[in-house]
This record gives structure tokens, C-alpha cells and sequence, in this order.
């Protein structure tokens, strides 16, 4: 893991210029939010997630975060079918302020085409140098 600007990046993940991470897990991607967002964000006091089965579709909204300062939308990194969501993330939306890489992790997606949808993504070395873009624009 590497700090740019005072934003945690961790390697072995891909990120979406969405604010969003994803982890490839076999055959299954495991999806949550970037230290830049959650920072953005502020005290996040709600989280609205979609349910097990939906389809989600990349770059295309599936539910919402609200913090004290704004609400936002999420956007699907990538596209394919939910397998889980995360329950602690519902009943304390303030865990994604406090481990956004770890246990406040949103949805584990089944992906319909992964290795098409990646292109469309950040490796770590291309997110380190996005993130040093996003800092300086502030």
C-alpha cells in the first residue's frame, strides 16, 4: 500500500474513476469504495445497497451513500450478478469511513465479462498516478 497525498492505495486492486475498487477473487469480484471517496464523503450515515441476484451494469448506478455532507451515488465497476452484500456495511455505514479496503467491503459480483470490463479500469500504477491528479485538483 502506498499513500498519495494522504489517500491510501493499495496494490493487487483495480480502481474505477468512480471512486470505487474492485478485487478479483476466482471467478467472482469483491467491490467497495476508495479511501479518496470515503474521505470525500465525511461521516457516511447510510448506505443503500441493491439485493442478492440483481444485475448490475458497469458505469451505471446501482444504489446510494449518504454522509453529513452529501449523498452520492454508486456505480458499478463492472457488470454482472450480486452474489453477496455486505450486512455490517447496511447496519453501520461508519465502518466504510473507518476500513474501506477490509471489512466494509460492498458486494461480491459475479462478473459477465470481466476481461473485457478491465480495460476500462485502473491497475495500481496507473491509480497512483490518478490519485496524485485527483489531490492536486482539489
Amino acid at each position: 500500500m502506498v499513500k498519495v497525498e494522504g489517500y491510501d492505495v493499495p496494490e493487487g486492486l483495480y480502481y474505477s474513476k468512480d471512486f470505487f475498487w474492485i478485487k478479483i477473487e476466482d471467478q467472482k469480484v469483491r467491490v467497495g469504495i476508495t479511501d479518496y471517496a470515503q474521505k470525500a464523503l465525511r461521516e457516511i450515515v447510510y448506505a443503500e445497497l441493491p439485493d442478492v441476484e440483481t444485475e448490475v451494469n458497469q458505469n451505471e448506478p446501482y444504489g446510494t451513500l449518504e454522509s453529513v455532507k452529501a449523498v452520492s451515488d454508486l456505480v458499478a465497476p463492472v457488470s454482472g450478478k450480486i452474489e453477496k452484500v455486505n450486512e455490517e456495511v447496511l447496519s453501520h455505514p461508519e465502518s466504510l469511513n473507518e476500513d474501506p479496503y477490509g471489512k466494509a467491503w460492498l458486494l461480491v459480483i459475479k462478473p459477465s465479462d470481466l476481461q473485457a470490463e478491465l480495460a476500462n479500469l485502473m491497475d495500481f500504477d496507473k491509480a497512483v498516478e490518478w490519485h496524485k491528479t485527483q489531490a492536486q485538483g482539489k
